[in-house]
């Protein structure tokens, strides 16, 4: 796929420019409110259960308990999110989590706290956490303009790194001053905050919900979205081939702390904050990088920097200079995955951004629990040297495949819905739920715009079977040399209206306006719908 430098278009002034936007700014300074509150709680309930018997377990089952929720609920949650208005969805989410807090808080401050009750109490905190995740990256596109998302990217991961180095060091003077529950306390304040700011704005055009899809319908919908999306799937394996080899720096650097620096937890506290400046600047910086490189020449040379740091910290034993080399670290980690994140929100269409992003988001966890397992492996197997070397060598084979898989250039697709086929005229209305729908269209091709017509009906399959196909077939009768049928099925008649009704984007319009172009007179389209209940298609394995 083609990639051109970056045009005008994608030239925000600075790596500030979304702040500009009072409702963004103002929305995200209540986010960077709740990150560090987050932040302050995990220390605090880590602190509460210090001197607890089994310590070591108890302690490591506080981050297992606020991630696991993102893994199991992250695609449920990009349902909800697609299926419901999304600030209503997220106001009553963030109250919630004021709810959970302060139950912390009053819990705490009576000393009715064992550990199992406050694993549960974290647990239901990364419930919120994994509803909020992707209908906050569903909204972005609706704050920001176009040519700023990458900028609002890179602001989401300085706000992350921001607050995972402010939180803990407020919560540490707080406990050590007046105990655990006013960290709790501050965090109900910090989330009642976002809340309040999303209960503030305003859209100014707000997305239309349709009726609700049925659950697992839209769940579905979904993962078939995804599946035939060859741009959705290339931008996963891009976050993929990063995230699990730059997993082995976070997942090891205690270690390398400790065993091959000789630091305590002052010390290993100054590594990570490295990371976190180094974020930090390269969120700062990527606007205006951004405006001499293309996005697929910042992935080699992120990828690059990261293989360059992996390299340093596995092997020098000085350390101010494993803390020059975490600085480039942090800023590669916020170049790829602001691109990939922002590439994402671009060409995902409204109706199905949320479930796609938390696709992304499983996949960037969930790649990071791999490989955090995997180097933990080879490090406990062949050391950290041997684990950071891997590391490093697999990191250098994924940057290269840039040159393969490049970021596709959206600037010239039309991502805006497109309801342009044409108004039903049926004798009788089918019950929404009635289903599967079998929907035939029959072309006249002349015999010399063969070859070029199946090309261009190649990329309708695609867009067919991304807005609600099941099944997909074209087929020509043998009694004549110039018509095609086309053949596919949807799962409900609901399914199939939606189509009709705003699934479809203008490059969708123009793949099917391509394949038009070839035929003679208009196609015959035909709506076939079971006759009776029970089984439609018959199989003969169910007589054996």
């Amino acid at each position: 796929m083609v990639t051109a430098a970056a045009g005008p278009a994608d030239r925000p002034a600075s790596a500030w420019a979304p702040l500009r936007t009072a409702v963004y700014r103002n929305l995200w300074l209540a986010l960077l409110a709740a990150n560090i509150g987050t932040w302050m709680q995990t220390v605090g309930a880590q602190w509460l259960l210090i001197n607890h018997s089994n310590a070591s377990t108890l302690v490591a089952l506080v981050q297992t308990a606020s991630l696991l929720p993102v893994l199991l609920l992250a695609l449920p949650a990009g349902v909800l999110a697609d299926s419901f208005d999304r600030r209503h969805l997220l106001i009553a989410v963030q109250l919630f989590l004021v709810a959970v807090a302060v139950a912390l808080t009053l819990l705490t401050l009576t000393g009715r706290m064992p550990p199992a009750l406050l694993l549960t109490l974290t647990f239901a905190f990364g419930v919120g956490q994994a509803l909020t995740l992707p209908a906050w990256a569903a909204v972005i596109p609706e704050l920001v303009p176009q040519d700023q998302l990458r900028s609002a990217s890179a602001l989401g991961s300085i706000s992350v790194n921001v607050a995972r180095a402010v939180g803990p060091a407020v919560a540490g003077v707080l406990i050590a001053r007046t105990g655990v529950a006013p960290v709790f306390g501050i965090n109900a304040v910090a989330f009642g905050i976002f809340a309040y700011a999303l209960w503030r704005w305003r859209p100014a055009n707000a997305r239309a919900v349709e009726v609700p899809e049925r659950f697992t319908a839209a769940l579905r919908a979904g993962s078939r979205y995804v599946r035939h999306s060859p741009t959705v799937r290339r931008l996963l394996r891009r976050a993929l081939v990063f995230v699990v080899p730059a997993s082995a720096l976070w997942a090891l650097l205690p270690l390398v702390a400790s065993r091959r620096l000789g630091l305590g937890s002052g010390g290993y506290g100054v590594l990570l904050a490295a990371l976190g400046v180094g974020a930090i600047a390269g969120g700062v910086l990527l606007a205006v990088i951004r405006t001499r490189l293309s996005a697929n020449q910042l992935l080699l040379i992120a990828g690059a920097l990261f293989t360059v740091a992996l390299t340093v910290v596995g092997t020098v034993r000085v350390v101010p200079l494993v803390l020059l080399a975490l600085l480039p670290a942090g800023m590669a980690w916020v170049t790829v995955l602001a691109n990939v994140n922002a590439e994402m929100q671009l060409f995902l269409p409204s109706w199905v951004r949320a479930r796609g992003l938390a696709v992304y988001q499983v996949c960037f966890a969930g790649g990071q629990a791999a490989g955090a397992l995997l180097w933990g492996l080879v490090a406990e197997m062949a050391g950290l040297l041997l684990a950071y070397l891997a590391a490093a060598a697999l990191m250098l084979v994924g940057t290269l495949t840039s040159r393969i898989w490049p970021l596709p250039d959206l600037r010239s697709v039309d991502r805006e819905p497109a309801a342009y086929w044409p108004q039903l005229h049926l004798a009788h209305e089918p019950d929404p739920g009635v289903g599967p729908v079998l929907v035939t269209v029959q072309y006249t091709v002349r015999p010399e715009r063969t070859q070029r017509f199946l090309a261009a009906m190649d990329l309708v399959r695609g867009a067919r079977q991304r807005t609600g196909a099941m099944r997909w077939g074209l087929f020509r009768p043998a009694e004549t040399v110039d018509r095609f049928v086309e053949v596919y099925l949807v799962p409900s008649w609901d399914e199939h209206l939606r189509q009709h009704g705003g699934r479809l984007t203008g490059e969708d319009r123009a793949a099917e306006q391509r394949a038009r172009e070839l035929t003679d007179g208009e196609p015959e389209v035909r709506h076939l719908v079971p006759a009776a209940a029970g089984p439609t298609l018959s199989d003969d394995r169910e007589a054996l």
